[in-house]
């Protein structure tokens, strides 16, 4: 999957191409200065699966590229995400009403880049159910009862993470989505792993965040099963 990030500051492409790289999704990341670049590299082909652009730039802000993007037929379909250090409602309605698939705000948060991804990225989770069979010396008969346990656990976590952030325990909180991330990451659900483990790492966890990402991880493992399934049949 590609990710092209636009941003005139070197450190914040560094900081989101490093949590671009966490969320697990095996990302082939580009870089623009700005907006003017960036609208190059897409015309010499680039194809991102994922556009993250800074508001404010020179030559071309992030605003004015998006409004190019979505008036040429070629790239109106492409995913963009607009990234300020303003979060003020009508910069966030006017980037919405252009056509933007979201909005993040500096300084940048693991969890909200990890759902990004997660909600816009097109459905590759990670490894082939065959090379997960392979490498755990198992077949897909098996794999398909380990994915079944999975997504058991999966649906049964949201009530439980729930009960534990209640109960002001978040730091158990935190481990059983480790623990979740571990078994995605162990049968091959890159994806999933990545963003359990960036909720399971961020400075404050977000039981709602959480329940959404828990339930992405549970399709993820659906589609697996089903992927295993075929190769049986």
């Amino acid at each position: 999957m590609k990710v092209l990030i636009v941003d005139d500051d070197v450190v914040s492409r560094m900081m989101l191409m490093h949590m671009i790289d966490g969320a697990g999704h095996g990302a082939d990341v580009r870089e623009a200065e700005d907006g003017e670049q960036a609208w190059r590299q897409l015309e010499d082909g680039a194809d991102p699966a994922i556009l993250f652009c800074d508001l404010r730039m020179p030559r071309l802000s992030g605003m004015e590229l998006l409004a190019r993007v979505k008036a040429d037929a070629r790239f109106a379909h492409l995913p963009f995400v607009l990234v300020s250090a303003a979060s003020d409602a009508a910069t966030m309605e006017q980037a919405l009403g252009l056509g933007a698939a979201g909005y993040i705000v500096k300084p940048f948060d693991g969890v909200g880049v990890a759902e990004h991804l997660a909600r816009l990225a097109p459905c590759d989770d990670g490894e082939e159910a065959g090379a997960v069979a392979r490498r755990l010396g198992i077949d897909t008969a098996r794999l398909q009862l380990y994915l079944g346990g999975l997504q058991r656990q999966l649906a049964g976590a949201v009530a439980e993470l729930e009960a534990l952030l209640a109960g002001g325990r978040p730091q158990a909180a935190r481990d059983l989505l480790a623990r979740l991330a571990e078994g995605c990451r162990t049968l091959g659900l890159r994806a999933p792993a990545g963003g359990l483990n960036a909720l399971a790492a961020g400075a404050d966890l977000d039981g709602a965040a959480a329940a959404r990402m828990l339930e992405q991880a549970g399709a993820a493992a659906a589609r697996q099963a089903e992927a295993a399934r075929a190769l049986a049949d």
